[in-house]
């Protein structure tokens, strides 16, 4: 493999995918996380994106300098960033003579897409025999739905997600983040860092196939399970636990607080040392979770009533007393710039070249007691083209203003 390519960020320590080269394809969020994650465990990820436009989510959410979004932002720390229009038949052949230099392919295209292009698994195997080539669909890409694009909403909707999120009585509810495109990028992380350890062993590559809805199902977890066994959609209960009581949100008399009461012990303390209840633990109807769970219409208004009479940081202070898990509950501004975030360094001011600084999410893996480095922020679009293809093939200047002037690729000011 060719020598690290210098680094813009921090010195890289020794990361534990230190010295694997990954090439990303795929563009708006569960590819790119994918290839985040890597970046993060130390990989040196170069996105290509096209030379106008970017990653669509380049256009999502609030500006950053030129051609940054907060969007594109959460997904592209500690990448680089080359253009590539690989709409060009010179754009395909830079890609297949790097290729060689790489370890791990990323991409969403629409299936058969890639193939289109002469990206394909089998077409880039033969340029690097033991490629490890991750593709992201929307379905099962050997069904008849193959051919469909995957988006976030249309699948927590057809998986079911929609169903079991929010209050009973409500319509179905998205969920406030993008949560099937982000656990595909997980899940997809994960099938690549397997697939690179299994290549430790056996020398070969491997084709990792990651489908939105597929994964989508298993964010359904066990309430999927419950459907199943009941034969029917279970019951939702909003903030609440369907099982456990009480375990939700409340409000006291001053804001929202987070009551997670485990076990028998905890609501004993609870009632007695929280709320000065006891007859309520008393009750033979709420002395056992299993009871209490059964009378949840009796238990659940009598629990709402009593706690808003208190206010919130006196609730907060008698719980965590005895021991019981509660948190008060936080705007999302308010979570962010909390003391808590800010001492385990969460987010990060780094240094912007249009903007002045931006700010970026550390990764929130630690090893051996250190939180993994942000070396990169999230890259203008095309920052690295001239050294990345400078250092990786060798192009002159000249070759380089060539492709440009051909609508190729674009070139940093």
């Amino acid at each position: 493999m060719e020598p690290t390519l210098p680094n813009p960020g921090t010195d890289q320590p020794d990361l534990p995918l230190s010295g694997v080269r990954v090439l990303d394809l795929s563009r708006v969020f569960a590819g790119p996380l994918c290839g985040q994650v890597l970046a993060d465990f130390g990989a040196e990820v170069i996105k290509v994106e096209h030379p106008g436009r970017g990653d669509d989510t380049r256009d999502w959410g609030i500006r950053i300098g030129k051609t940054e979004t907060t969007y594109y932002n959460g997904m592209n720390r500690n990448k680089r960033s080359i253009t590539l229009d690989l709409q060009s038949p010179e754009a395909i052949s830079i890609v297949r003579e790097m290729l060689p230099q790489f370890d791990v392919v990323i991409h969403n295209f629409k299936t058969g897409g890639a193939e289109k292009l002469g990206l394909g698994f089998e077409q880039l195997k033969a340029f690097k025999p033991d490629l490890i080539y991750c593709a992201i669909a929307g379905y099962d890409t050997s069904g008849p739905e193959a051919k469909r694009p995957g988006y976030d909403l249309v699948i927590q909707g057809e998986a079911g997600l929609m169903a079991l999120n929010g209050d009973s009585g409500m319509p179905p509810l998205k969920f406030g983040v993008a949560v099937v495109d982000m656990m595909t990028g997980m899940y997809a992380a994960q099938a690549v860092l397997a697939a690179l350890f299994r290549r430790e062993r056996t020398h070969k590559g491997q084709l990792i196939e990651m489908a939105l809805y597929d994964c989508g199902v298993m964010v359904t977890g066990y309430y999927g399970l419950d459907a199943l066994i009941l034969g029917k959609d279970p019951a939702r209960y909003g903030n609440a636990h369907p099982s456990i009581m009480p375990y939700g949100m409340f409000e006291a008399a001053d804001g929202p607080l987070i009551i997670a009461v485990g076990n028998n012990s905890q609501f004993d303390k609870f009632c007695r040392q929280v709320v000065m209840r006891p007859d309520i633990v008393d009750d033979p109807r709420f002395a056992t979770n299993v009871e209490r769970a059964r009378n949840r219409v009796a238990l659940a208004p009598l629990l709402t009533e009593l706690i808003c009479q208190f206010p919130r940081d006196v609730l907060l202070e008698r719980l965590m007393a005895q021991g019981i898990p509660c948190g008060k509950v936080a705007g999302l501004h308010e979570a962010l710039t909390s003391e808590r975030t800010q001492r385990g360094g969460l987010v990060q001011n780094m240094p912007h070249p249009v903007a002045g600084t931006t700010h970026v999410f550390s990764p929130p893996y630690r090893l051996d007691g250190q939180r993994l480095p942000i070396r990169n922020a999230p890259p203008t679009l095309g920052e690295g083209t001239r050294e990345v293809l400078t250092q990786l093939l060798h192009m002159t200047d000249a070759q380089l203003e060539a492709l440009r002037a051909r609508g190729v690729l674009t070139l940093p000011e």
